[in-house]
């Protein structure tokens, strides 16, 4: 497997919320306790994307374009950058803002009411001339969630391309349906233009991702990658590794060193220490049950990597996260 499938199933975004909105400008809506990871798409007229918290300049969308907000920032997505926010929603409720607001759009002939259902899992106005957009809520499991924000800045934006483009279709087509196993439908849907987003954005120009991401391209480091992520609990050794690139032990380490910042062992014992940390989390299991399963043959060995990793023993972790 691998390391970004395997990241993107470990933090298999749960709870996922899908809404469309289709609104005549001028309208804002600011969004508060917000999740981990936000999917903002505009799929006809523009709109902006602004953080309110990050000191991020904001972006504009242009059709197809998908806005990642990587972390809980509280956002706004507008018509433009300086209309002032006509209603703030925190999960599912919402509030309109106060009546200066209200009546300038109530006079540039906008409905206040920009949250009004249109039919299932869609709100707006649904006048002509008005922008739609997409929004996907994504709720990030554990210490892999954490890894997999990693990849991401506060606000990075994927131009429309014909992949993303036809996904975004398929979402929207999918997302005003109210049919039996719908919400299954959008879960993977949603999946499938993130997974497709972080794929565009991380090929892009200028993307800043983590030395794995950069090298997974590469034939010997990647490989490696790839059967750390597949049995993570196996006894490995850099001459084992080294064997199966066909290499010597010292050109394999010097190689993967090169290209992924670290030593394969210490990315290994990295990514165990994630592994544990989740299986801590989402499971009863004990310490030495969760040792065994990352690859240590006691508890008192995971747990002395596992503090020196996190700061805290596997029982103080487990008692903060449940």
């Amino acid at each position: 497997m691998d390391v970004l499938s395997d990241l993107l199933h470990r933090a298999h975004a749960r709870n996922a919320l899908v809404r469309q909105l289709i609104q005549r400008p001028p309208w804002a809506l600011a969004f508060t306790g917000a999740p981990p990871l936000t999917v903002v798409a505009a799929l006809g007229g523009h709109a902006s994307v602004r953080l309110d918290d990050a000191g991020v300049a904001p972006v504009r969308l242009a059709p197809g374009d998908i806005a990642l907000i990587g972390g809980a920032h509280p956002h706004t997505i507008a018509d433009d950058p300086s209309t002032p926010p006509q209603a703030v929603i925190h999960g599912s409720r919402k509030h309109v803002v106060g009546d200066g607001a209200a009546a300038a759009g109530a006079r540039a002939g906008a409905t206040v009411g920009v949250q009004r259902s249109l039919g299932p899992r869609t709100y707006g106005d649904g006048l002509p001339g008005a922008t739609i957009m997409l929004r996907g809520a994504c709720e990030l499991r554990g210490e892999a969630g954490v890894r997999l924000l990693g990849m991401l800045p506060a606000l990075a934006v994927v131009p429309a391309g014909p992949r993303t483009r036809a996904a975004l279709d398929l979402l929207a087509a999918e997302v005003a349906r109210d049919e039996p196993g719908q919400d299954a439908v959008l879960h993977r849907l949603l999946d499938l233009v993130l997974v497709l987003a972080l794929r565009a954005w991380c090929g892009g120009p200028g993307a800043s991702v983590p030395s794995w991401h950069r090298a997974l391209a590469d034939p010997v480091a990647g490989e490696a990658l790839r059967l750390l992520h597949e049995r993570p609990a196996h006894r490995w050794t850099v001459a084992e590794l080294a064997a199966g690139a066909g290499m010597s032990r010292a050109a394999f380490a010097a190689r993967f060193r090169s290209m992924v910042g670290e030593p394969p062992l210490t990315y290994l014992t990295g990514w165990r220490m994630t592994l544990g940390a989740d299986l801590l989390s989402d499971t009863d299991a004990t310490v030495a049950v969760v040792a065994r399963e990352v690859g240590y043959g006691d508890a008192f060995a995971f747990s002395v990597a596992f503090k020196r990793a996190h700061g805290v023993s596997p029982s103080a972790w487990r008692r903060r996260t449940h």
